[in-house]
C-alpha cells in the first residue's frame, strides 16, 4: 500500500510518498516560491540510499495545482517510482490547527473543508494552504481517499484545567479560546517509540517530550495520553524559540501600543518573526550561536541560557504534573543534533537523579540513542521524529 502524505503551506508544497509494506520512502519533494516570480521544486527519489537521485527544476509556479502536477509528473510515469498515478491507495494531509471538532483522523469531504474555512481565524497563516493543497489534491485524486491528520490532535486529551485559559468563559463558548498545542504528530510518534524501545506498555508510559527546532514545544503525557503542553492557542507560546517570544507578559501589547504607537498586528509581528533567539541576538541559527559564543558574543550566550533555561523550568513543572517520569525524550532539528542545549537544559535536575553520560551525549546518531546513565532515575532519550511516517501510519490505518 502506498500513501502520499502532503503538507502544503500559503506558497509551498511538502511530499512524500511511502510504501506502507515496509513503511519505506519511496520519494520526497518540496515545491516552494508558489505564486513568484520564480518557482522552485526539488525531488528526490529513494532519500538516504545508494540509489538515491536528485531533480531540480527552477521555473515559474503560477499556483498550488501548477505545483502539484510537476511534483504527480516526478512520481508517476516511465521514469517515476510508481508507473501510474492510480498506484497510490490514500493521501494524508498535515493539518496545523484542527479546532476542536477536528481531533482524529477524518476522511476528507465537503464537511472537513467547511470546518477547515471555519477555523482558518485561529491559524490564520497555516490553515489557508492547507485548503489549497487540499482543493488541488481532491482534483487530481478524485478517487482516492484523503485524509486529514491534525497536528493539534495528540492535545485533544489534555483536561480543562490545562486547556483553559482564565478568560471570561464566554471567549471559550463563543470563539473557542483555549489551549491547544501543537505538533503534536512529532510528540506523540516519539512518546510512542521511546515506550516501545524501553518496553513499556504505551498505556502506562509517563513522559515528557521535548521538540526543539525552530519552533519549540513540549508535552507531558501520562499513561499514553497528553496530560499537558507549552503552545496555546497558536503556536507562540511556552518555550523561547527561533523567532518566536515563548512567554511573554500579556500586558506587553499594550504597553508597546502607548509608549511606541505599536498595533496589534506590529506586536504580533513582532513576537513571532523577530523575537526568541533572534531578537536577543539577531541570529536564530543554534549553529550560528554557538560560533558566536566562541568568539566571546555575550548577547549569543545569553540567548542560549535563556533558552535552555525556560525548558528547565518547563521540565520541572511538567514533572511536578506528572509526578512519575519515565522518560525525557528530545527531538527535532535542535533536540536531536545539538547536545550543548540539551547539555544545558538538563543542567540542575541531578537532584531529581537524572544522571547523563557526557560522552554518549556529545556523539552524533540518526537512530534512537538513550544519553542519560544506567543507574539515572529517568531514562534520557534522543529520538529522531518522523511526522510524515506518523500520518502514513494514521491514514494507513483510517482507511483500512
Amino acid at each position: 500500500m502506498k500513501v502520499l502524505v502532503i503538507n502544503s503551506g500559503s506558497s509551498s508544497i511538502k511530499y512524500q510518498l511511502l510504501d506502507m509494506n515496509t513503511e519505506s520512502v519511496l520519494c520526497t519533494g518540496l515545491v516552494e516560491r508558489i505564486g513568484e516570480e520564480e518557482g522552485r521544486l526539488v525531488h528526490k527519489v529513494a532519500p538516504d540510499t545508494e540509489a538515491s537521485k536528485k531533480i531540480t527544476l527552477e521555473q515559474p509556479i503560477a499556483d498550488h495545482e501548477a505545483g502539484m502536477v510537476l511534483a504527480i509528473d516526478l512520481i508517476c510515469g516511465p521514469n517515476g517510482v510508481v508507473k501510474d498515478k492510480s498506484e497510490i491507495a490514500a493521501i494524508g494531509h498535515r493539518i496545523v490547527h484542527g479546532g476542536e471538532n477536528l481531533h482524529e483522523p477524518t476522511l476528507i469531504d465537503d464537511a472537513v473543508v467547511e470546518e477547515l474555512e471555519k477555523i482558518i481565524p485561529l491559524a490564520p497563516l497555516h490553515n489557508p494552504g492547507h485548503l489549497a493543497g487540499i482543493r488541488v489534491a481532491r482534483h487530481l485524486f478524485a478517487d482516492v481517499p484523503q485524509v486529514v491528520v491534525m497536528d493539534t490532535a495528540y492535545h485533544q486529551t489534555l483536561p480543562p484545567k490545562a486547556y483553559m485559559y482564565a478568560l471570561p468563559h464566554e471567549l471559550y463558548d463563543e470563539l473557542r479560546i483555549r489551549r491547544y498545542g501543537f505538533h503534536g504528530t512529532s510528540h506523540g510518534y516519539v512518546a510512542k517509540e521511546a515506550a516501545r524501545l524501553m518496553h513499556r506498555p504505551f498505556e502506562t508510559f509517563n513522559c515528557i517530550t521535548v521538540h526543539l527546532g525552530n519552533g519549540c514545544s513540549m508535552t507531558a503525557t501520562a499513561n499514553g495520553k497528553a496530560v499537558d503542553t507549552s503552545m496555546g492557542i497558536t503556536p507562540l507560546e511556552g518555550l523561547v524559540m527561533g523567532t518566536r517570544s515563548g512567554d511573554v507578559d500579556p500586558a506587553l501589547h499594550a504597553l508597546l501600543a502607548r509608549t511606541r504607537n505599536m498595533t496589534s498586528e506590529d506586536v504580533d509581528q513582532m513576537l513571532n518573526k523577530e523575537s526568541g533567539l533572534k531578537g536577543l541576538c539577531g541570529m536564530n541559527d543554534m549553529r550560528d550561536i554557538h560560533a558566536a559564543i566562541e568568539m566571546g558574543d555575550k548577547k549569543a550566550e545569553l540567548a542560549l541560557d535563556v533558552q535552555t533555561y525556560r525548558n528547565r523550568k518547563y521540565i520541572g513543572s511538567y514533572m511536578a504534573v506528572l509526578g512519575r517520569v519515565d522518560a525525557i525524550i528530545f527531538t527535532a532539528g535542535i533536540g536531536e543534533n545539538d547536545y550543548i542545549v540539551r547539555r544545558n537544559t538538563l543542567q540542575g535536575l541531578d537532584c531529581f537523579g537524572i544522571k547523563i553520560d557526557k560522552m554518549v551525549n556529545a556523539q552524533r546518531a540518526s537512530e534512537p540513542l538513550k544519553i542519560s546513565t544506567d543507574d539515572s532515575a529517568i531514562e534520557v532519550w534522543v529520538i529522531p521524529t518522523n511526522e510524515e511516517l506518523a500520518i502514513a501510519r494514521q491514514t494507513k490505518e483510517f482507511v483500512n
